[in-house]
């Protein structure tokens, strides 16, 4: 029999399935540990001025289907009205069929907006007049307490002052975590263009010259202290992909690169070996959490890199042959070095996912359980298929039931249904192996399990102290 579009069982196709979500996942908190949402916005508590600007602006998995469908940026990311650009929104996404993209929208529509109506061509007139006149009503703020948010980790750089986070901190009509996540690509990635000119940035923060790794190092131990003297309970990495490299001097490397000579790969993979590790003691020191994102091959349209600048949706997927074997020896030689920090792999390639289970197999122990995490699908694999695959895997290889659940990695306040996607792909899941007879109907066990993912671990992972 034909489901209905989207309704209350949408993606729930078996009694325990269903029972598992209304029971238990639909009535859980969101613990959002890794975003990119601005903490200024959320402190101003930002009203809208259209639905395009809360829904199209700044998404660049938007953008990129609307480029697939060959509209012209004008529409996109120049100054066409806002209502010429949702317009087009509405034309492309009918076309969309297994798209996320077409999931989450319809789940943003009906959640935000009580609008259960398609989007298309014949709507978008109808549907943008409703959603505007919403839109004084949804501010940043409201936005995150109807969809339940309990914590959100933003993403931050060391400089940062972190002035939004204090002051959101010091609000007491705002209940919801605002922490600051400790990104320090910059100061790592040292063949990146503008490099040296960001380490004179960073002295100027912390009050002395960059002149050596040992320099560095204190810069980064010292603002490391200061975020988590702010709340940070996480930091994270972004690799183009998986580095591993030694028999090169770090310090040289970085000095060379001070004096004009840029390094070449295997000097630039030594030197971010040599500073993920200390990075990595420093998170053990403070018992916070490490993530590692990789396998991004970036800015792939030169032409369109110079016209509208980075993370406009022209980065793809590395997918290095030897990332196994590479996360490996860098995993071991942390541990060797300094010891492993709980620590959550992500890799953009979903080809990855076995070979990830499987290491981080090799590095748990009885510190915490689950203490090394397999990172849920992250950006092109966050669709229902990805989704579905990562947990297949982790299931497969791991101990599923300790597993920290979904994150937005999202610039967009109305994202938090994707953590509705998830659960509901998550309960299906489980409903599936149960009414197969894989796994017993023991609902005490299985509902427990599911809240855990949906919220309880993420929680207890990160340490957090939830109020209410």
């Amino acid at each position: 029999m034909k489901k209905p579009f989207m309704d209350k069982d949408f993606l729930l196709d078996n009694d325990t399935a269903r029972r598992l979500y209304h029971q238990h996942a639909a009535k859980m908190p969101i613990i959002d540990y890794h975003c990119h949402i601005d903490p200024k916005e959320i402190y101003e508590d930002k009203v809208f001025r259209d639905m395009t600007e809360i829904w199209l602006g700044g998404d660049h998995y938007k953008w990129r289907a609307l480029r697939s469908d060959g509209v012209n940026e004008h529409y996109i990311t120049g100054d066409a009205s806002p209502y010429e650009k949702f317009e087009h929104w509405a034309k492309v996404l009918p076309r969309m069929i297994g798209n996320q993209l077409y999931h989450w929208t319809h789940l943003e529509l009906q959640r935000y907006f009580g609008i259960s109506e398609p989007l298309g061509p014949s709507s978008a007139q109808a549907i943008w007049e409703k959603g505007n006149a919403l839109l004084p009503g949804l501010s940043a703020r409201t936005i995150i307490k109807k969809s339940g948010v309990k914590a959100i980790c933003t993403t931050d750089d060391p400089v940062d002052d972190l002035k939004w986070h204090r002051l959101i901190k010091e609000d007491k009509s705002f209940s919801c975590l605002v922490l600051p996540t400790f990104r320090p690509d910059k100061a790592v990635n040292i063949e990146k263009p503008g490099y040296t000119e960001y380490l004179l940035k960073l002295g100027r923060v912390c009050g002395f010259q960059i002149d050596s790794l040992a320099a560095l190092k204190e810069a980064l131990r010292l603002r490391l202290a200061f975020f988590v003297e702010s709340g940070c309970r996480i930091t994270d990495h972004g690799l183009d992909y998986m580095v591993f490299k030694q028999g090169h001097d770090a310090d040289q490397v970085l000095k060379n690169a001070l004096a004009g000579k840029a390094p070449t790969q295997e000097h630039a993979d030594a030197f971010k070996t040599d500073l993920l590790c200390y990075l990595a003691g420093l998170c053990r020191e403070h018992g916070i959490v490490m993530q590692l994102h990789f396998g991004a091959v970036r800015n792939n349209s030169p032409k369109n890199f110079k016209k509208l600048g980075p993370d406009t949706g022209y980065d793809a997927i590395w997918g290095p042959a030897d990332t196994g074997y590479r996360l490996g020896r860098l995993l071991g030689h942390i541990e060797e070095q300094v010891g492993l920090p709980k620590t959550i792999i992500y890799s953009l390639d979903p080809t990855d996912d076995a070979q990830i289970d499987a290491m981080i197999a090799c590095f748990q122990n009885d510190d915490y359980p689950g203490k090394i995490q397999h990172g849920s699908a992250w950006w092109f694999s966050d669709c229902k298929e990805g989704m579905k695959a990562q947990m297949k895997s982790l299931a497969n290889l791991s101990v599923f039931g300790n597993f920290v659940g979904m994150l937005t990695d999202s610039r967009s306040f109305l994202s938090y249904t994707r953590h509705e996607y998830f659960r509901r792909i998550l309960c299906n899941l489980l409903g599936t192996w149960v009414e197969n007879g894989e796994y017993p109907d023991d609902m005490d066990t299985l509902g427990k399990m599911v809240e855990d993912i949906c919220f309880n671990n993420a929680v207890n992972y990160l340490g957090l102290e939830i109020s209410g």
